[in-house]
């Protein structure tokens, strides 16, 4: 299933995606297997782009997978899987972010490299983007790289969407700044 399709399965209320949602919080492994099939590169795309290790990325989504299976049981509204995933992966995100304050030895992965291929422009968003804080990384993330809408953010974030969307026009805004300063 491609990514556009993948979109529409969950976002049209289609009745398989449904029919899935219930049989996994049944116990079928295979429709939990079906509904993670639609979610693994949003949830890996928005841990990486947080937390900028991919084995931190790949444990963070692993964890996240891990815990939803467990307790997919409890989950009440088919339609909310997908912000339901999401909240936990959110939260597994959180926990490594702590993890990185705690731990002075831990060494992010270096994605600028030093060599006659350095990009300046990339270089200089890569320092705006650390500028943000974590919470305005998680919203932008979702947004821009994943295509979430500020309600399907609001949903996962637990705030209002119309604070979303001014968060993000902030975060753009800031962002702006930082670069045009830096030309």
């Amino acid at each position: 299933m491609n990514d556009i399709s993948a979109v529409s399965y969950i976002n049209d209320d289609d009745s398989s995606f449904e029919k899935d949602v219930r049989l996994a919080v049944a116990g079928d492994t295979d429709a939990f297997s079906r509904l993670y099939s639609l979610v693994y590169k949003d949830m890996y795309h928005i841990a990486r782009y947080n937390l900028r290790n991919s084995h931190d990325a790949s444990d963070a989504v692993s964890d996240a997978v891990a815990d939803a299976f467990e307790s997919i049981k409890n989950l009440r509204n088919e339609k909310a899987f997908r912000s339901w995933i999401m909240k936990i992966l959110s939260a597994k995100i959180k926990k490594k972010q702590k993890e990185y304050l705690n731990d002075n030895t831990c060494e992010y992965e270096e994605t600028v490299s030093e060599s006659e291929n350095f990009n300046y422009e990339y270089h200089d968003l890569k320092i705006a983007l650390e500028s943000l804080d974590e919470k305005s990384k998680m919203i932008l993330s979702m947004s821009v790289i994943n295509g979430y809408t500020s309600l399907e953010i609001a949903k996962i974030c637990r705030i209002n969407p119309a604070t979303v969307r001014s968060r993000l026009m902030r975060i753009k805004k800031k962002l702006r700044l930082n670069l045009e300063e830096s030309d």
